[in-house]
């Protein structure tokens, strides 16, 4: 008798090798709900940088944009996200939309971790290179799962 992978049966899905649920709390979070997470980030990354530097930040202005305009932004962000998700477990985006940032045992990723996963999501590369359970370098390198908190 041939030996058949799980999905060539259909019942495989991200996390199932990890011993996640299909679906619900716990399943491994999907790429709308993480992809709208970072866009939320990004946004008010940039409207805290606007609120000391002016709206130039938001609305580039060739003549008037400078070299801290334009990376502020991106050390808000990193900021952001790195402190939300040691401390709560996940980014104010991700935790407006139900996402959480964990472990592979379930646990809360602590600082050091967080860092790491923060500094590599901010290479934007880690992020995109993923295996089936959607765990991208940033994941593997952090023993970490965007899982769905609700």
């Amino acid at each position: 008798m041939p030996l058949v992978s799980h999905s060539a049966d259909g019942d495989d899905y991200p996390g199932r090798r990890l011993g996640l649920p299909e679906s619900g709390p716990g399943s491994v979070a999907g790429w709308g709900r993480r992809l709208l997470a970072l866009f939320i980030d990004w946004t008010m990354s940039r409207l805290v940088v606007a609120a000391f530097l002016g709206q130039g930040v938001i609305f580039p202005n060739a003549d008037r944009q400078t070299g801290d305009a334009l990376f502020l932004p991106i050390l808000v962000l990193g900021l952001e996200i790195w402190v939300l998700t040691a401390t709560l477990g996940g980014s104010a985006g991700q935790l407006l939309l139900g996402v959480a940032v964990r472990r592979l045992d379930g646990t809360r990723l602590d600082a050091w971790r967080a860092l790491i996963r923060t500094v590599l999501i901010l290479l934007v590369i880690p992020p995109v290179v993923y295996n089936p359970d959607r765990r991208g370098l940033h994941d593997l390198a952090t023993d970490s799962v965007a899982v769905a908190s609700r």
